[in-house]
């Protein structure tokens, strides 16, 4: 099957890399040369992923059979609908269904209307003036600023973590407002965040295992907001902290969510990503993206088992899925990025890194590369976004982390990295946090991340061994 691919960062690599293995052949257009995906393309383009026509005539001059959409961007930008409009069946929403992620207004305003649950309280300023009041409404609770439309994961403002007095989010929500985009204010949830990902079409939903991800760029939960620096899963598809039956509820979430769309005459082939927060009041949604989270779908990619991924897009690009087609591994993965040091406040571009992805292949990782140049056989340089992904497959998450830590090792030049993810210690504190959380008459509060916590009981998700090594 001839299969188009769109867009050139570590996820849409993973993607490609999948793809390849079910023997498909491999179209890609992007607006970067990811080295990656070139050597997997049997053609490619250098074009912006955003302009719909240009991309469809591409599609069109390769004779591809169908296609996926990788970033947000281009589903924002109505790419889907124009592959769909010259008969090129494709994996991702047209701009309308979209809007799910690229407008948290509308997102939220669907599921109210239809009367989907687990929502966190919010308000919609329609003004300035309105700002503060708004505020108000939340009877000194911390809250959250988010800008309703697209910001690659870094635009959100948590109080507590971002910002300290409500004053400093007043500021932030009103500069958001008079630059002419939409804001939400949203009630800080506490608790332990994971996404839980599904391919949506018209025969059903069809979940993914479920995935935490760590966005603040420093050890610790430290530092500003990020695309990702890392991730990882658990080997029975649940979490440490996550139960089958809290994963069941944000399932039902999504499922509801599909039938919304479905009410309001929006078709939705794709991936429907719902990021939640497991609270005390059990999951509640964040916000939902429209295709394969990065680095989250990296780990998901990375279990499917050999062979028909083509045929499942395939199924979700026409709209009937042969469930037996969605299978992954049971095994635990990590993700971690290497990026430039300073990332995500202020990257210092340029720097070279060595790196023999057949060498990393064989300790048992997997490169997927993000943003990079390729300058050398065995040689990339960085800019100013995650560099490259390096993904690791065990029995236990702590393994997997392992195995990324071992191929970190023969990776040579000056970068950062999360090395805290996937670690028993990292795992063992979020237990423990959700555990507080959970209890009777404990404080919810989080538990200093650079403080040893103690080891985690077993959930009734897992075993303890399963759950931390």
């Amino acid at each position: 099957m001839r299969f188009l691919v769109v867009g050139g960062d570590a996820r849409t690599h993973a993607i490609a890399a999948t793809l390849r293995r079910s023997e498909a052949e491999v179209f890609v257009v992007s607006s970067n040369t990811n080295p990656g995906l070139e050597r997997l393309a049997k053609a490619s383009a250098r074009l912006d992923p955003t302009d719909a026509p240009k991309v469809a005539e591409f599609a069109l001059s390769q004779r591809v059979e169908a296609a996926i959409i990788g970033p947000e961007a281009p589903l924002a930008a109505g790419v889907a609908d124009a592959l769909r409009a010259v008969k090129i069946p494709t994996v991702g929403p047209g701009q309308a269904a979209a809007q799910i992620e690229s407008s948290k207004w509308f997102c939220r305003e669907l599921l109210r209307k239809h009367g989907v649950g687990g929502q966190p309280k919010f308000t919609v300023p329609a003004s300035v003036e309105e700002v503060d009041r708004a505020i108000a409404d939340f009877d000194g609770a911390p809250f959250v600023v988010k800008p309703s439309g697209l910001t690659a994961g870094k635009g959100v403002w948590v109080q507590g973590s971002d910002f300290g007095e409500a004053k400093e989010g007043a500021v932030y929500a009103k500069s958001l407002l008079l630059q002419g985009g939409a804001v939400l204010l949203e009630e800080k949830l506490e608790g332990e965040e994971f996404s839980l990902m599904a391919f949506v079409t018209d025969s059903g939903v069809y979940p993914m295992p479920a995935v935490q991800d760590f966005k603040r760029a420093l050890e610790g939960n430290q530092g500003g907001n990020t695309g990702g620096m890392g991730s990882y899963s658990q080997r029975d598809h649940l979490l440490p902290f996550l139960s089958p039956a809290d994963r069941d509820r944000a399932l039902a979430t999504i499922e509801k969510t599909a039938a919304a769309l479905r009410a309001e005459g929006l078709s939705y082939r794709g991936i429907l990503y719902g990021g939640f927060m497991l609270t005390a009041q059990g999951p509640l949604l964040i916000e939902y993206n429209a295709r394969f989270g990065d680095p989250e779908g990296i780990n998901v990619l990375t279990l499917y088992e050999e062979g028909d991924f083509a045929e499942l897009l395939f199924g979700v690009a026409t709209g009937r899925v042969d469930p037996n087609l969605v299978r992954f591994r049971r095994r635990a993965t990590v993700v971690k990025y290497v990026v430039p040091p300073g990332y995500g406040d202020r990257p210092q571009a340029g720097g070279i890194l060595e790196l023999d992805p057949m060498a990393i292949e064989t300790d048992g990782a997997h490169v997927f590369y993000g943003n990079v140049q390729e300058v050398g056989p065995a040689a990339v340089k960085l800019s100013h976004s995650r560099g490259v992904a390096i993904a690791g497959e065990a029995s236990a998450i702590h393994e997997a982390s392992a195995r990324v830590e071992a191929a970190l090792k023969s990776i040579k030049g000056n970068y950062y990295v999360r090395h805290d993810i996937g670690t028993k210690e990292d795992l063992a504190r979020r237990t423990e946090h959700m555990r507080a959380i959970l209890s009777p008459g404990a404080k919810p509060s989080p538990i200093p991340l650079s403080v040893a916590a103690p080891a985690a009981a077993p959930s009734s998700a897992a075993s303890a061994d399963e759950l931390i090594g």
